[in-house]
């Protein structure tokens, strides 16, 4: 019989993975903190709620700005050496974010420049994350990483670092970001300790703009890839439908506990899938590109539903949605049969 460390982090995922999964578990654990005390901190200066929401809008700007040439930069450059750099840097800024609150000497606008500076980090990080990721661990053995990843990133994260983020933050304000940092230091430890280390692609010159129009140009050539970046399917729709006519809490509790299952399910699959149809040499790009359609489509939905919420009512954004999603999914659901599970092994002429 298998003991629990082999069951819950087997051998076959590789050595390396048993320092990524961890930094992960970690990191996850310190954002989540900080969505709690994110907005707590910026409504503590200001009560105007444009102000809390353009916190949450500066740090997802950079995905809009700068997503693709990280992800090229991942292909680039040494993926480990990336990750913790970014790593690095952002504990650098929430530490010092972190001591400028506790000690009160922090205006808002230092508030929003933390943040997009930690946003373009993690537009580092995470574009050339999911591209170690692939050479740490053996190609079979993909899925059950990122089941990994996916339900602890999902359980630390939403459900484990929000209280805690707000315990924090009643015993300073400044308490949760130099808790952020602290984790963000230790990740960057236990990735320099990753023995994977890839060969950077060789650009012979290119410019950066060159590999990232490569990087979109083959993500839009492969049909199941191109889907997988624009659609979540079926069950997101009904979601929308449902939280657009109920007027149940209880409804809406339910439909959002299925939707969250739905949400690591869906990240599992699709990302083992897109990893596996991925060149090595387009890994970053492509993530990149995938993390841009995700993150930045967040950010752009987010300002579209409060204005549609504003004009026509708080289920507008969930009416809208519906209709977006039907059409999507019309749209899908044939060139996903595309999607190959085989790994490819080189980039195509």
């Amino acid at each position: 019989m298998p003991s629990l460390r082999e069951t819950v982090l087997p051998a076959a995922l590789g050595p390396d993975f048993r320092r990524i999964w961890p930094a992960a578990i970690i990191s996850n654990l310190g954002d989540g903190a900080l969505l709690a005390a994110g907005p707590l901190l910026v409504a503590s200066i200001t009560s105007a709620p444009a102000a809390v929401g353009a916190a949450a809008f500066v740090q997802q700007l950079p995905w809009l700005l700068f997503a693709l040439f990280s992800g090229a930069l991942a292909d680039r450059l040494d993926r480990r050496t990336m990750i913790v750099a970014a790593d690095l840097f952002r504990a650098v800024v929430l530490a010092a974010l972190g001591v400028a609150v506790l000690v009160g000497t922090s205006p808002l606008w230092a508030i929003y420049v933390a943040l997009f500076l930690l946003g373009t980090a993690e537009t580092l990080a995470d574009s050339a994350s999911g591209a170690l990721l692939v050479n740490a661990v053996p190609k079979d053995q993909l899925g059950k990483a990122n089941a990994r990843l996916y339900a602890t990133g999902t359980l630390v994260q939403q459900l484990g670092g929000p209280p805690l983020g707000a315990l924090l933050f009643a015993a300073g304000a400044g308490v949760p970001l130099v808790f952020d940092a602290v984790t963000f230091a230790a990740a960057a430890v236990l990735i320099a300790r990753v023995t994977v280390r890839p060969a950077p692609v060789e650009s012979a010159g290119t410019a950066l703009w060159t590999e990232v129009r490569a990087g979109v140009s083959w993500l839009w050539g492969h049909v199941g890839v191109r889907t997988l970046a624009c659609s979540i399917l079926v069950i997101e729709t009904v979601v929308h439908l449902v939280l657009a006519l109920t007027r149940s809490p209880w409804v809406a509790g339910a439909t959002m506990a299925v939707f969250g299952v739905h949400a690591v399910v869906w990240g599992i699959v699709s990302t083992t899938a897109r990893q596996l149809a991925t060149p090595d040499a387009l890994m970053g790009r492509v993530n990149s590109v995938y993390l841009l359609a995700s993150v930045g489509g967040a950010a752009i939905g987010s300002a579209l539903g409060g204005l549609l919420a504003q004009r026509f009512g708080l289920t507008a954004p969930f009416t809208a949605a519906f209709g977006a999603m039907v059409l999507m999914t019309a749209v899908a659901w044939r060139p996903l049969r595309h999607v190959s599970v085989r790994r490819a092994a080189a980039v195509p002429d």
